[in-house]
């Protein structure tokens, strides 16, 4: 057993601890991050809201009501905890954990900052040894993160069945047939940029973005990039799509027996997966830590060294697409269930499927010497063929059900 945690003696000793000081200080800032960013993104939902609606939000506790979310948190952490007599005991402990830690674990292969300067790759140096200013970086890291919000899915799904009540256990029905609904076409939406970055790594997708005109939000078309924050918005029960939770048929969907803790880390995966998210889309699509550049000219802030820039400008770009949510969520009336699965089997899934075929298509002729124009022409036509010919496929089959619903 001994063996197992032998240091090797070729290993200067120094190196080792300064390694493993390092995974502590990364593990320490994801976490740290991640609770500080839901906390404030909790605040700044409210106060945005408040004043899109001409209300004035939290504002009494802490500066500009910034500590109002963590007397909220200290509160529900003091409430009684109470446990349905139907409920299953386990599994309604558990479920609040299943969906809270995937959060955490999407956020460990952001990259965080890290200096994107010519041939620096994103590497900063800590303790005399160069880095990536995030948690882990997989050469898998985008179907890792693919993996963990399916997985988050299971949380809300086991909350409901656990909870011993009707109202949660359709609510939970709902996601899982949300998430399968919505994941396809998110999943499409990413192959795209996979397509054209040629990496599954993260820090690989934000080295190869190093100006504006190299953003994949513009190599690929622009429409990936609307169907994944279409999809993203579905996958995080975000209004519009909060069905999963609508309050006006479902009480309070999939945690209407939940209360105290239990309550709060639901409350907290979701506000934690709308950062994780954002901070996603602007990984993928909008150079992620790198500097806003046009051409050869690069925006730099001024006083603040190149490794901690690229910090500045992911807040920067993160805080612009939680603004968007929280627009979202204050503008956009609540889709009916069927408009719902509509809206992600007959239209983004075959948009970003088509999509997808088309940009291989363009490769594929690049590769091949072919002319760009003709087989884009070409290929839009097959998309247009094919799509109209599912259109039909839709219209035979509403009509059938409608003939069969006379018949009774």
């Amino acid at each position: 057993m001994s063996a197992l945690f032998a240091i090797d003696p070729a290993l200067n000793g120094d190196i080792v601890w300064q390694t493993l000081a390092i995974v502590g200080i990364k593990v320490l800032i994801v976490f740290v991050a991640g609770l500080v960013a839901t906390m404030l993104m909790v605040w700044f939902e409210r106060k945005v809201i408040a004043g899109m609606q001409n209300r004035i939000g939290p504002n009494k506790t802490g500066p500009f009501g910034l500590l109002q979310t963590l007397a909220d948190g200290i509160k529900l952490f003091f409430k009684e905890d109470l446990i349905p007599d139907r409920a299953d005991p386990f599994v309604f402990k558990l479920a609040p954990f299943l969906a809270f830690v995937p959060a955490f674990l999407s956020f460990a292969i952001i990259p965080l900052g890290g200096d994107f300067r010519g041939d620096n790759s994103g590497l900063v140096t800590w303790f005399g040894q160069q880095t990536r200013v995030q948690l882990a970086d997989p050469s898998v890291g985008v179907l890792f993160a693919l993996a963990i919000s399916s997985i988050a899915v299971y949380g809300i799904m086991l909350a409901g069945w656990s909870s011993g009540s009707k109202y949660p256990l359709l609510g939970s029905v709902r996601a899982s047939a949300q998430m399968v609904s919505y994941e396809a076409a998110l999943g499409l939406s990413i192959a795209s940029v996979l397509l054209i970055g040629g990496t599954l790594s993260t820090s690989g997708i934000v080295d190869t973005q190093s100006s504006i005109r190299d953003w994949n939000v513009i190599t690929t078309g622009v429409v990936p990039f609307i169907i994944f924050i279409i999809a993203a918005t579905a996958e995080l029960n975000r209004p519009p799509f909060d069905l999963v939770e609508a309050e006006q048929e479902l009480v309070g969907g999939f945690n209407t027996e939940y209360s105290s803790i239990r309550f709060a880390l639901f409350y907290l995966a979701e506000f934690m997966n709308t950062v994780t998210m954002s901070a996603l889309i602007v990984t993928l699509f909008f150079g992620g830590p790198q500097p806003i550049a046009i051409g050869s000219t690069v925006l730099d802030i001024p006083f603040i060294p190149n490794g901690i820039e690229g910090t500045f400008w992911l807040l920067a770009k993160v805080l612009v697409f939680l603004y968007i949510y929280v627009w979202f969520r204050a503008t956009l009336p609540r889709l009916r269930y069927d408009q719902l699965m509509d809206l992600g089997w007959k239209i983004l899934i075959p948009a970003s499927l088509g999509w997808f075929m088309l940009l291989a298509a363009q490769r594929l002729g690049r590769n091949e010497g072919w002319d760009t124009i003709v087989v884009t022409v070409a290929s839009a036509i097959v998309l247009i063929v094919g799509y109209g010919l599912l259109q039909m496929a839709l219209r035979v089959s509403q009509r059938d059900r409608e003939r069969e619903g006379s018949m009774f």
